[in-house]
């Protein structure tokens, strides 16, 4: 049987015979316009978008977030946030946790987010020093192990099943090409968050997918660079989640202690409206508000 392919010249007819000409057409024209329609979510009858509702007329939510388990954290960024009565949260890589162990068995104590950044800290292998533990390399198999064994040894040590992930070097995929894999649902199987890093914009918390959380850098910003982000953010309603590194060491990825300083006695005066806390209690609020169920504490093996 011969088969034939026909070229269709849309400006070479009149709207109405091109869709009756070509039913298939017609079809994907009622998909693309019911595509638009959903696009009226969360508008209110007058049509204008109904706000997200924080707590206690807040405007916005902000959350600082610290990667790695660093020493600078404990030694610098802790005590800080302590003086302000700030709550971070802290992904950490578990074997630099055991050697400061105590350190962050107080942090847990005073009421900081402690959250799992994998076992091992895989990257791309397009990283010199990630190539003998390259995402391109890991199946979702390896991965869920990884992630599960972190929380193991974070539940061993800490007492406590994390709640928050943040993906390492911003990069959820595992494996090559064609055989690429998302290990988002791992992670939305496991954590109340997923974090990702250098993303361009704030989450909108009646849409954010919570297993994907984006991640504003805070890296090297001034307290007048990072006042315009959460401007911003205050303004769309939004939840800002800044990611940091070191704190206060020099050198990239390294967290200034004079805008963390700032952001905690802005965010203290009420006027500002901004609801400063870590991620996963903010993350609970959201989920609430969504409608989502809380997960099972725990790793989950499959």
């Amino acid at each position: 049987m011969s088969r034939s392919i026909i070229f269709v010249r849309f400006n070479a007819y009149p709207k109405p015979y091109i869709m009756f000409r070509y039913p298939f057409l017609l079809a994907c024209s009622l998909l693309v316009g019911s595509v638009s329609l959903g696009q009226d979510y969360g508008l209110a009858k007058d049509g204008k978008r109904e706000a997200f509702k924080w707590p206690e007329g807040k405007k916005m939510a902000l959350s600082l977030t610290f990667d790695d388990a660093r020493y600078s954290q404990v030694e610098k960024g802790i005590p800080l946030l302590n003086k302000h009565g700030v709550k971070g949260t802290f992904y950490v890589s578990p074997g630099a946790m055991l050697e400061r162990m105590e350190d962050w068995k107080e942090a847990l104590a005073y009421g900081h987010d402690i959250g799992n950044h994998t076992l091992v800290h895989p990257c791309s292998g397009n990283f010199a020093w990630s190539r003998h533990k390259a995402l391109e390399d890991y199946t979702l198999e390896k991965m869920a192990q990884e992630l599960d064994s972190a929380s193991r040894l974070i539940h061993e040590v800490l007492g406590i099943w994390p709640k928050a992930f943040a993906y390492t070097c911003g990069q959820s995929y595992v494996g090559r090409g064609v055989d690429s894999r998302s290990y988002v649902p791992l992670v939305a199987a496991r954590f109340e968050t997923g974090r990702n890093w250098m993303n361009e914009g704030p989450n909108d918390p009646a849409y954010c997918d919570l297993a994907r959380l984006n991640g504003t850098e805070l890296d090297g910003l001034s307290f007048a660079e990072a006042i315009k982000l959460i401007e911003a953010a205050r303004e769309q309603g939004a939840w800002l989640v800044f990611a940091g590194h070191e704190i206060d060491e020099g050198g990239r990825q390294t967290v200034l202690l004079p805008t963390i300083d700032s952001i905690c006695r802005y965010a203290a005066d009420p006027a500002n409206g901004i609801w400063l806390d870590h991620v996963s209690t903010i993350g609970d609020y959201v989920r609430e508000k969504q409608g989502l169920p809380d997960l099972k504490q725990g790793p989950r093996c499959f």
